[in-house]
């Protein structure tokens, strides 16, 4: 069940990225787009998105609510919207499988079949050939871009919200369960950019204070050419190093790309930040990636 070779391992290394061909089949894809469509389906609408704005305090209060909301998630399955996709009423402006801009942070806890792809055979392999001795899963997420009005991500370090002492333990599987091209909002890599440490991170405020998150440090500019595009054939993965700076840019076609990713740490003498947004709780503790 090996998919990554040496030559791989050493592109990662390098990089800070890798993309890996073959992780799932389409099937497989298409199966775990099926069961988001109908959690999509199901899904109450968080009370805090329908809110309107007729005064300043209507606004403080839906500020409070999507940071409550999002914080809290860790250990939940939760629905985050793209901009403008519900009225002054609080009514949906598109149907509601195009409304969604990411659904996470648990999928790989609760849902069976996100569990299943999660800690498949192949996934610990990668693990394994990376040499992670006690590799725990931090989050998951999946991501639509959807046609048309999927946003642009903005140059960032994984590591700036999931910070560990040392640096270096942290590393993202991004599955493409559909192409990803430069038309529909793929990955771009500065390649090396893992060596260079990073300048910001995000981190929870002190108790009783609003805003929940805040960030410390500076944010970095960067020059677009060093940017390489990382495209993957549906049913491929994106190894990401958590230290290395990536974007995508706005989903203009009229295809969607929709993405499984999720987060590992090598938790063999590492220290997860207390000040990072993403806590694990007792209802979840950060579940170990390899199984017995």
């Amino acid at each position: 069940m090996d998919c990554m070779t040496d030559r791989d391992v050493q592109k990662y290394m390098e990089d800070g990225y890798v993309v890996l061909d073959g992780l799932l089949t389409s099937q497989e894809c298409d199966e775990l787009r099926q069961r988001m469509a109908e959690i999509v389906d199901r899904m109450d609408v968080p009370e805090h998105c329908r809110i309107t704005f007729s005064t300043y305090h209507d606004e403080q209060l839906k500020k409070q609510g999507n940071a409550d909301y999002f914080i809290t998630s860790g250990d939940k399955i939760r629905f985050f919207f793209e901009k403008g996709a519900f009225d002054e009423k609080g009514e949906f402006m598109v149907p509601k499988r195009r409304s969604l801009n990411k659904v996470g942070h648990a999928l790989h806890a609760y849902e069976p079949l996100y569990k299943k792809v999660t800690h498949s055979p192949k996934i610990q392999g990668i693990a394994k050939k990376l040499g992670l001795v006690s590799p725990v899963i931090l989050q998951s997420m999946f991501i639509f871009k959807q046609p048309g009005i999927g946003g642009e991500v903005m140059p960032h370090q994984d590591a700036t919200f999931l910070y560990t002492e040392p640096l270096g333990r942290v590393m993202g599987l991004w599955i493409a369960l559909e192409d990803a091209t430069v038309n529909n909002g793929c990955l771009w890599f500065i390649p090396g950019s893992h060596n260079s440490g990073i300048s910001r991170r995000m981190v929870r405020t002190p108790k009783g204070t609003f805003p929940l998150t805040d960030f410390t440090g500076r944010e970095q500019t960067y020059d677009d050419e060093k940017f390489v595009a990382a495209p993957v054939k549906k049913g491929g993965v994106v190894l990401i190093h958590g230290e290395v700076v990536h974007r995508s840019a706005e989903n203009t076609s009229e295809d969607s790309r929709h993405v499984y990713t999720f987060h590992l740490m090598e938790s063999q003498d590492t220290c997860w930040s207390p000040d990072n947004w993403l806590q694990p709780t007792e209802e979840l503790p950060f579940p170990s990636l390899y199984t017995k």
